[in-house]
């Protein structure tokens, strides 16, 4: 066996982290990874370890709590340094971060859940329609990309004439690797300025979206400005880029196994149960967002010093044998127990929003596909190369004509 720890990056690594982290797993479960601008940071790979940390309140998510080398590096983005994309609920801590999740999470509202499932059936609907006929069909490009994208602009109130800059400006972030630092600085200017001319918009004349919600409560001296953009921004985000991932490593993990694809095609009460065993074998988000401690303190046997950066790896934690058992194996009676939207306090607030368009999406394509496969060998399948998220830049299918 090498005593030489693997690298957790490059193609090799996008490709298939798993043994990597099984590595570190079994070897330094509590490991110094190096990043670029000379910045490094600890990466938590064990589900005790990583549940401890992640509901630890003395683990701070301000990134003006991270230590010098860690903030000059710029790795905070897009989770902007400037106070009107940084002051999301992602980015703080109590008491302010109770007070944006209490004003963010009424937004979702059992009507507002409903309308934007029916949206979500409709914009599927009209996608599959195009897949079908493409002659190139691509789940990822051409459905996990579209859908969760429309369904925001949905929740924000985007315009239809500017949902296709939207989209390509969004497509930045999805795309680029840490070391992609200006296109990325450069995409958030664009969300920043375009996000405030949102709510000025809803200033102006109130609508009936997720956005206005968020300026009445403005308004009302509930949130500050910088709060509603920089929650907007956060929305985009977390609520675009992980459902992509999570819609497309499904699909990706049904094409893997066809006797599952069939399972969940004739009984869709499986449907619920396969999308957790998808979050937790192969997690749309590879590590949660930052953490930095408050004081000194000790995880997994390793002392780490205040301000710190530390990432919790989930797709490492979702394949601990000390809490799976068979821990690779697609297991449809395992139960819907993983850490992919967190855990705490900072459980993903929109979490059931994701697991809709997750149900919508893949229902859908078990309706309307028949016999799918890879139309390429899974070695030519491009990963994001980002240490946060773990999804697909493409997933293109062939399948049998007349479903």
């Amino acid at each position: 066996m090498t005593t030489t720890p693997p690298p957790l990056h490059g193609p090799e690594f996008e490709a298939d982290p798993h043994p990597a982290y099984r590595w570190l797993r079994e070897n330094e479960p509590v490991h110094r990874v190096d990043l670029p601008g000379g910045a490094w940071a600890w990466v938590v790979t064990r589900y005790g370890d990583a549940r401890e940390v992640l509901a630890d309140p003395e683990m701070l998510k301000d990134p003006l709590a991270g230590e010098e080398t860690w903030f000059k590096a710029g790795l905070g983005l897009p989770y902007d340094h400037r106070d009107s994309l940084r002051r999301s609920m992602v980015n703080v801590d109590s008491p302010d971060h109770a007070r944006l999740r209490r004003v963010a999470g009424a937004a979702f509202t059992p009507r507002r859940v409903r309308a934007l499932e029916e949206s979500a059936e409709r914009v599927t609907a009209r996608l599959l329609d195009a897949l079908v006929a493409s002659s190139d069909p691509d789940l990822v490009r051409d459905l996990a990309y579209p859908l969760p994208i429309a369904i925001i602009c949905d929740v924000l109130g985007v315009p239809e004439t500017d949902r296709s800059e939207f989209h390509r400006q969004a497509a930045v972030i999805d795309s680029s690797s840490y070391e992609e630092i200006e296109a990325i600085a450069a995409t958030t200017d664009w969300f920043d300025s375009y996000l405030g001319s949102l709510v000025d918009a809803r200033l102006a004349e109130p609508t009936d979206d997720l956005l206005n919600d968020l300026v009445q409560a403005h308004r009302a001296g509930d949130l500050t400005r910088d709060e509603v953009t920089s929650t907007a921004f956060l929305l985009l985000v977390a609520g675009h880029e992980t459902t992509v991932a999570l819609i497309g490593n499904m699909l990706l993990t049904l094409l893997r196994h066809p006797d599952l694809w069939e399972r969940v095609r004739d009984d869709r009460s499986l449907l619920g149960p396969a999308i957790e065993e998808s979050l937790r074998l192969e997690s749309p988000l590879q590590n949660a967002t930052w953490r930095f401690p408050a004081r000194p303190t000790t995880v997994g046997g390793v002392r780490l010093e205040a301000g710190e950066p530390v990432l919790v790896s989930l797709l490492a934690a979702g394949r601990d044998p000390e809490r799976y058992e068979d821990p690779d194996t697609f297991d449809l009676e395992r139960g819907s127990s993983h850490l992919s939207f967190g855990h705490g306090a900072h459980f993903c607030v929109g979490a059931q929003l994701a697991r809709m368009e997750a149900r919508v999406a893949v229902g859908a394509v078990l309706d309307r596909l028949s016999g799918p496969r890879l139309r390429v060998p899974e070695s030519e399948l491009r990963w994001w190369p980002s240490m946060i998220m773990h999804g697909l830049f493409a997933l293109p299918v062939t399948f049998d004509p007349g479903r």
